[in-house]
């Protein structure tokens, strides 16, 4: 016989391990009412219960047909079950003077019977127990079947908690046990009753990868294992968290809280977590909340919904955000946009090239176009490239996009050279394309493929590009420049760049963003800025081109002071290929007569 010190430390393993099960407390759940439900009609008893043995009480994870929640523990069949790790058999409780004064036989029970829940390690955290309200013999053979039935509930504890269910980081249940826990709280709260749930994003994808790179994995547990800490603190043992991603958690508000009382709730809170983050100069956390109504949303939607709310929340002052359906529309129109074009470039049907002219502003003869990406999508129809293009440029679609662009507007050029057309086709590439290793010999390969000379293709390329990746940039132009394609600074001055670093790239031509070309008929501030940095292009020996040109008034002006070329609705939209051939030729018969 054990030693009361002994006992007192055998139930104290014990209950460590019953609270590292995180079963007390949770919602109801299918996965075990499936069972008790069984062990009801198998027995034909009304009562059937998986009781858990907690240090006070005996709380019931599934019952059916007992009415209370929970009962003392003291004097509890289910204790003794559990205290002694065997079946116990109560043919009468009324007859037996341990229990015959006890909550289950003031209940009117009169039939007990209970098998000890036992985990892989002997543990015993309760039993699966069957009342019935007459007395009755309980034989071997369903003593037997009632042991195999507690072994099945154990079964199912295990499945939740070693297989794929509890993160092994944080002690939380994973994204698998919330959904169907989610699922499972219908059971307990009335369908169609308005819950909130809140997400809780530790770091933004770029701030994991970059700390990731420099500190290594180790960093995202430690600032995961602080997060939780905080967590648990916060939301007490009566609440769970759950372990939604890497570095996402996720967890059900109180019933019936008040929205706009609880974000500053969530505020306080999201302060703990950042005062004892280690990474709190490096990470930005954020919290997201969403509304959803039980038993009508999906809970991969209630999910997203809160995964949205955190990402707006990263663009507040307070990092805590509640859903909006209206940032939720936009999120999903990109969404749909990325995925339509993804398949836009396997029918490509649906994509063509526009070319704009570019006319040298003293002849008003057309030395070259740019070509110009349009999408036509088959249900949204007509999408703006100013809405597309800042999306695939990011992604992984920017290098089948650019190769595309690259290859038919190469087709067309080499068709317009072999006319007799002289001009310079410009493309637009992106930053992510001057990352890619191969992007050069791409290049290469395709004028050798169409039989174009190099110094017919100019590519434009943003500053704001060049400088993200500075170095390998520089790389990139002076291989593509020593092949004889021109290079342009494309929307010149709306970027950061330093003067002194791009005098340095081996750029041929610079282009005044339209923003600066569009305020010099209006004011002589505006005028004097572009007039200096059409001198200072000059200077570092670029030619310049003004963008966005729609009057002659404006045309003019930036002719008076010494710009190249110009493009411009004033000079010409873009236009399909057939109808800027018809352009081009006019515009040189034009240029022709005039200086004849």
């Amino acid at each position: 016989m054990s030693s009361p010190d002994e006992a007192q430390q055998d139930e104290a393993v014990r209950l460590a391990a019953l609270q590292e099960l995180r079963l007390l407390d949770t919602p109801a759940s299918e996965s075990f009412d499936r069972i008790t439900r069984m062990a009801s009609q198998l027995f034909g008893l009304p009562g059937a219960a998986v009781s858990l043995t907690d240090h006070d009480r005996q709380w019931f994870k599934s019952r059916v047909g007992i009415d209370v929640a929970s009962m003392p523990r003291e004097g509890a069949p289910c204790a003794e079950v559990t205290d002694t790790r065997d079946v116990l058999v109560l043919p009468d409780i009324a007859q037996d003077p341990a229990y015959r004064d006890s909550p289950l036989a003031q209940s009117g029970a009169r039939f007990y019977a209970g098998a000890p829940l036992l985990t892989q390690n002997g543990l015993a955290i309760g039993a699966l127990c069957v009342t019935g309200a007459e007395p009755r013999q309980f034989s071997a053979a369903e003593t037997a079947t009632l042991r195999d039935m507690a072994a099945m509930v154990m079964a199912q504890v295990e499945l939740q908690h070693a297989h794929g269910r509890i993160d092994p980081l944080t002690g939380f249940p994973n994204r698998t046990q919330f959904v169907e826990d989610l699922n499972d709280l219908v059971l307990t709260d009335p369908n169609g009753s308005q819950r909130l749930v809140v997400f809780v994003d530790l770091a933004s994808p770029e701030e994991l990868s970059h700390t990731a790179r420099v500190m290594g994995a180790s960093f995202l547990d430690e600032l995961v294992r602080e997060a939780a800490g905080v967590l648990r603190t916060a939301l007490g043992p009566a609440r769970t968290a759950y372990m939604i991603g890497a570095s996402q958690i996720a967890f059900l508000a109180p019933r019936d809280v008040v929205e706009e009382s609880y974000i500053g709730l969530l505020a306080s809170m999201l302060a703990a977590i950042r005062a004892k983050a280690s990474s709190r100069f490096v990470t930005t956390v954020a919290i997201g909340l969403a509304p959803f109504t039980l038993g009508e949303t999906e809970p991969s939607d209630v999910l997203r919904l809160a995964h949205c709310a955190a990402e707006d929340a990263r663009l507040t002052d307070t990092k805590v955000s509640l859903y909006s359906s209206t940032q939720d529309a936009l999120q999903r129109r990109r969404f749909d946009l990325l995925n339509g074009f993804g398949q836009a470039l396997e029918e490509v049907s649906q994509l063509h090239l526009v070319f704009q002219p570019r006319v040298a502003l003293d002849t008003g003869l057309c030395l070259g176009a740019e070509a110009l990406l349009r999408w036509t999508h088959p249900e949204l129809g007509s999408v703006s490239p100013g809405e597309f293009i800042p999306l695939i440029e990011r992604m992984a679609l920017a290098k089948p996009t650019t190769t595309w662009v690259l290859d038919t507007a190469l087709t067309q050029l080499a068709s317009w050279l072999a006319e007799g057309m002289d001009l310079v086709l410009s493309v637009n590439v992106s930053a992510g394309n001057l990352k890619e290793a191969d992007f050069v010999d791409r290049v290469l390969g395709l004028l050798a493929r169409h039989s174009v000379p190099a110094h017919h293709l100019e590519l434009e390329v943003t500053e704001s590009a060049v400088m993200e990746d500075a170095g390998h940039a520089l790389e990139q132009l002076q291989r593509l420049s020593s092949a004889g394609i021109r290079l342009a600074i494309d929307d010149f001055g709306t970027g950061y760049s330093s003067l002194s670093y791009l005098q340095a790239l081996p750029f041929d031509v610079v282009k005044i963003d339209r923003s600066f070309i569009a305020g010099c008929s209006e004011g002589a501030r505006q005028r004097s800025l572009v007039a200096t940095m059409i001198t200072l292009s000059h200077d570092l020996g670029y030619r310049v081109v003004a963008e966005g040109i729609e009057t002659q008034e404006t045309a003019d002006l930036i002719l008076g002071m010494g710009c190249d070329e110009s493009q411009g609705y004033f000079f010409g939209r873009p236009m399909q290929a057939e109808a800027f051939k018809s352009w081009y030729q006019a515009n040189r018969t034009h240029s022709s007569s005039t200086a004849a």
